[in-house]
């Protein structure tokens, strides 16, 4: 039997710590998007306040980051309170799989977007390279309709950077430290706005 070579107990901790320590460099760009998630959380805030949702879009682990924040709204993140309306737009396989099929994976979001957006409702745009083309034809149909539009997005925000009414891009280039940014940005947005909003009646 061949003798597969293993990863040494040194190389093994050598490679935890340089991850590590990439989590922890990128964690620190999130500091730079302060100014942006301030100006973010009061919009949230008031389409709430205002009986408007959020929706979420994303693919691969982008979609289990929408799945992840619309079940903090819905539930709770740290506070008993109501619940806030919020969908990730990423979970109907049905839906997915005709439009998919129907007419092209293009339009698995947008098709969404035009049957379940309303005007002044919040659309999350979750990309790591910026460049998704069912996004970005999800953000054309939610501009069409006054759906104000957040790109939580990465390296240097992509064709989405432009389109979207805020932009939040974690500048940095490996795609599963901006994923871990992303849920981290998504966490202080929730707490944020639980914290403002749970004594609120609406």
């Amino acid at each position: 039997m061949m003798k597969r070579s293993r990863t040494s107990d040194k190389q093994l901790k050598q490679d935890i710590d340089r991850q590590i320590t990439e989590h922890i460099n990128a964690a620190k760009t999130v500091y730079t998007l302060i100014p942006k998630i301030k100006q973010l959380c009061p919009l949230i805030e008031e389409a709430l306040t205002n009986g408007k949702k959020i929706m979420l879009i994303g693919n691969g682990g982008s979609a289990a980051d929408c799945q992840h924040i619309a079940a903090e709204f819905i539930g709770r993140f740290k506070s008993e309170r109501q619940s806030y309306p919020a969908i990730a737009l990423t979970t109907d396989t049905s839906v997915l799989t005709a439009l998919a099929n129907d007419y092209s994976f293009d339009t698995v979001f947008s098709r969404q977007v035009e049957g379940l957006g309303k005007r002044w409702d919040i659309l999350f745009g979750i990309s790591t390279s910026g460049n998704s083309t069912n996004i970005i034809s999800a953000i054309k149909a939610a501009k069409r309709r006054n759906i104000f539009t957040v790109g939580l997005l990465g390296k240097d925000g992509g064709k989405l950077k432009d389109l979207v009414d805020l932009p939040i891009i974690v500048p940095v280039q490996n795609i599963a430290r901006i994923q871990e940014c992303h849920i981290l940005i998504g966490h202080i947005i929730c707490d944020i706005v639980e914290n403002n909003l749970k004594t609120k009646l609406f």
